[in-house]
């Protein structure tokens, strides 16, 4: 890997006499690994063996090799999430310092590795929103939250400046903010290319714009949590200082930082703050309702869940929601399951019929074509298939074949 000069002089003087261990961990292979999805893992048989437990994250695990995901229709059913390990050490603010619900703010969410890490790990009860201010990037993040399957979750595409309208709202904001990218730099060539010292600098100065624009929405009492994949004190110790000053926070212990030679993970820096609270005692949360839903939406336009938390849901053709009761109702033909039911973690087992799929069938039915050969089994008209008993959408059986109804926009293209 060829390094930038500026890059390798300021590193150098950041980490000393371990700059040879640093040069000679970018030059190794990158660690693999992913967190299961505790509400769907559960005595599911993987294709790959689960080498080792990542220290710091519950569920979470590095693999020895990296299979082709895409070709995997447990990663499609939201079973695990591929996740770089050190960023998983949001876990350990969260298990020591959130007790009760919350409602949280990821507000650099996509593609989702970290919402879909905190929709596991939050206390019961918790309201997450999911911020993306870049639209198409917001259309993965609810892809993957959708499969993740919890129904407690928001997806925006705002920008952070429109957040400050939630005044002392949120219990806890997460900003893991665009960045140099240094920490990705073994894992992502095109970092290296666009690196630059002024790049630092304009990185270090927008993180404190974003900082500024939602730090109204925190609570008093409330959390900031504070990420970066790079390595410079601009982003990460000098930037995190300011926050302190500027704002009235104060650290919850030393920020950590993680350097690929010392850990088996890429380059990550994460700090976890306090807004104060004067003359009151800190308290990181309040009683969570319902209701609060209904403020994210009509203070942030670009919102909508990405489960709807009814039970069940169906799309009509003019694309709009309504509830679905399952006893004593009648569907009209032009209605279709929400593939959000299917994923999600709270649709009663007994509410659709089930056909489970083989491999082949599955990744047929991942790629959008039309499934044939069904069982006679298999009752007419909509079915949840699943893949080792884990729901992959629906179809809906008209006896000689079965009309596909995986999202036309979600198809996988991989043949082999």
């Amino acid at each position: 890997m060829q390094l930038p000069e500026a890059f390798i002089t300021r590193t150098k003087a950041l980490l000393g006499d371990e700059w040879d261990a640093f040069e000679q961990a970018l030059n190794q292979k990158p660690p693999v690994s992913i967190r299961l999805n505790p509400e769907k893992s559960k005595e599911v048989q993987f294709d790959f063996e689960l080498e080792s437990p990542v220290p710091w994250a519950s569920n979470a695990y590095y693999l020895s090799e990296r299979p082709v995901f895409t070709l995997d229709p447990l990663f499609h059913a939201g079973c695990y999430y591929v996740q770089e390990a050190s960023s998983m050490f949001l876990e350990h603010f969260i298990k020591n310092y959130i007790r009760e619900p919350v409602k949280a703010l990821d507000l650099c969410a996509a593609p989702g590795g970290k919402s879909t890490h905190l929709s596991a790990i939050l206390p019961e009860g918790s309201l997450l929103v999911a911020n993306e201010v870049i639209r198409s990037r917001a259309n993965i993040l609810s892809e993957n939250l959708i499969k993740w399957g919890n129904p407690n979750t928001i997806v925006t595409n705002n920008d952070p400046k429109d957040i400050e309208k939630l005044k002392v709202f949120f219990d806890l904001i997460v900003c893991d903010l665009p960045c140099s990218g240094e920490g990705m730099f073994r894992k992502d060539p095109v970092a290296v290319s666009e690196w630059s010292v002024n790049n630092v600098k304009r990185c270090a100065e927008r993180q404190r714009q974003i900082i500024s624009d939602i730090f109204p929405a925190l609570k008093p009492g409330g959390i900031l949590i504070y990420s970066t994949c790079t390595y410079n004190r601009e982003e990460n110790e000098e930037n995190t200082d300011w926050i302190c000053r500027e704002f009235e926070t104060e650290l919850l212990e030393e920020p950590h930082r993680f350097m690929p030679h010392k850990t088996k993970g890429e380059g990550f820096f994460i700090a976890g703050m306090r807004k104060k609270v004067q003359g009151a005692r800190y308290t990181v949360h309040d009683n969570f309702a319902r209701h609060c839903e209904d403020e994210v939406r009509s203070n942030l336009p670009h919102s909508s869940p990405p489960l709807e938390g009814l039970g069940e849901v169906f799309r009509r053709e003019v694309d709009c929601f309504t509830p679905f009761a399952m006893t004593g109702s009648k569907i009209k033909k032009s209605a279709i399951p929400n593939h959000a039911l299917a994923m999600s973690t709270t649709l009663s087992e007994d509410a659709f019929p089930r056909w489970d799929l083989d491999k082949e069938t599955a990744l047929k039915y991942l790629r959008r074509e039309a499934l044939q050969n069904i069982p006679p089994a298999v009752p007419l008209g909509f079915v949840l298939v699943t893949y080792r008993n884990q729901p992959l959408g629906f179809i809906k059986n008209i006896g000689t074949r079965a009309n596909n109804l995986y999202p036309q926009e979600w198809r996988i293209r991989m043949l082999r």
